[in-house]
């Protein structure tokens, strides 16, 4: 008898009755240890930080920032939104969607406060995406057990991940893009539309959520009904639909429905849209003419690329076009800063890792130095000297 290659899950039925979903409670125990050392991981860069600029630091923007905590950089103005609204608030304050400072404000009535509130619904949204990684990948049957283990530890320690700590908006994403896919892959289409939908609000480019959808809606479309068509539709239609409903309101408050995405794209921000050779290329040459800082975009690029067309070889198509997505949509601007952080989304990523990382040597090697990293690019966030 011949032995057939193996084939990778792309259109593997994920509703298998052989194969139950495991439950929440057990996700939630598998990604609360690594979601625990992240925290750890993060105060011990606070310490570290508030400690630097206090012996010898005369830079009042350091200073400032360290002071500011989990709510520096952008965490500062998702507090400010959930404290006051974006109508006190300058108008570069609406390039931050709301769902999260909608969520810190309901959490703040309980008594914490919104500011506090932004903290605690970025830190539950983390554990969060952290179960639902492992969920991920058990339910598509990626490796053994242990692979789902280190996907979320990976996914709590990658350099980036501290901004999963922070009042970011970062960690909500995650977890509705996680949990869209989850439930794409298991044709539950009302519950894809309305993570994506609340997707559609999280973020400026919140509606990359609509790729994997549509990959997966995509399947088997002559098999299906009318009335499974208009359902799949709905799905991918929804996180534009999210989206849609902030700029709606922007227009109608202030006047062009377009001013999140004008604000984002000015060049102190994010920047205008660019060839992505362009960017790259001025990103290698700060090597060459002292901007460190964008130089050190590069060798995170070449990572996400090579990962990229692994997790075409070794992923479902939905995952790896949304990897691909994600990190386009990274690399198109003129500013590279924070691209870091802008690929820590692309989530698939984190399980090709943890699938090549199968080796339990590699695999505490790669932790301890993504840790180390995870460290030091905080505590530069928190001096002031990197941006998130």
């Amino acid at each position: 008898m011949t032995n057939r290659p193996a084939r990778r899950p792309a259109s593997r039925p994920t509703n298998d009755a052989a194969s139950p979903m495991p439950g929440a409670r057990s996700a939630v125990l598998a990604a609360l240890p690594s979601w625990v050392v992240a925290r750890v991981v993060v105060a011990i860069a606070l310490v570290t930080s508030r400690v630097i600029v206090d012996r010898g630091v005369d830079d009042p923007l350091a200073r400032q920032t360290a002071r500011h905590g989990l709510l520096a950089w952008d965490g500062s103005f998702y507090a400010d939104i959930a404290q006051y609204g974006y109508a006190q608030l300058p108008r570069e304050a609406l390039r931050f969607f709301p769902l999260t400072p909608m969520l810190g404000h309901a959490v703040g009535r309980l008594g914490v406060g919104p500011r506090v509130g932004v903290v605690v619904v970025a830190n539950l949204a983390a554990l969060a995406a952290g179960a639902l990684i492992w969920l991920l990948v058990r339910r598509e049957g990626f490796g053994d057990a242990g692979t789902a283990r280190r996907a979320t530890w990976f996914l709590a320690l990658m350099p980036a991940a501290f901004v999963l700590v922070f009042g970011y908006a970062e960690a909500v994403f995650l977890a509705l893009a996680l949990g869209g896919l989850l439930a794409a892959r298991n044709r539950r289409w009302w519950l894809v539309a309305l993570l994506g939908a609340t997707a559609g609000l999280s973020r400026p480019s919140g509606f990359i959520v609509a790729v994997p959808a549509f990959v997966e809606a995509a399947r088997a479309l002559r098999t299906v009904g009318c009335r499974e068509l208009v359902m799949r539709a709905v799905a991918v239609a929804a996180p534009f639909a999210g989206a849609g409903l902030f700029l709606v309101w922007v227009g109608n408050r202030f006047g062009d429905a377009f001013l999140p995405y004008r604000i984002q794209t000015r060049a102190n921000l994010k920047g205008a849209f660019a060839n992505p050779v362009t960017s790259i290329l001025d990103a290698v040459g700060g090597f060459w003419d002292g901007r460190i800082g964008t130089g050190l975009h590069v060798p995170w690029m070449i990572l996400a690329v090579a990962l990229t067309v692994v997790a075409f070889r070794k992923l479902p198509a939905s995952y790896a076009w949304f990897t691909t997505v994600a990190l386009a949509s990274a690399v198109t601007s003129s500013n590279l800063d924070s691209f870091e952080r802008y690929a820590l989304v692309a989530f698939p990523l984190v399980i090709v890792v943890a699938i090549l990382a199968a080796d339990r040597r590699v695999e505490r090697t790669l932790l301890g130095l993504s840790g180390l990293a995870m460290t030091g690019y905080a505590i530069l966030a928190l001096t002031h000297a990197y941006v998130p």
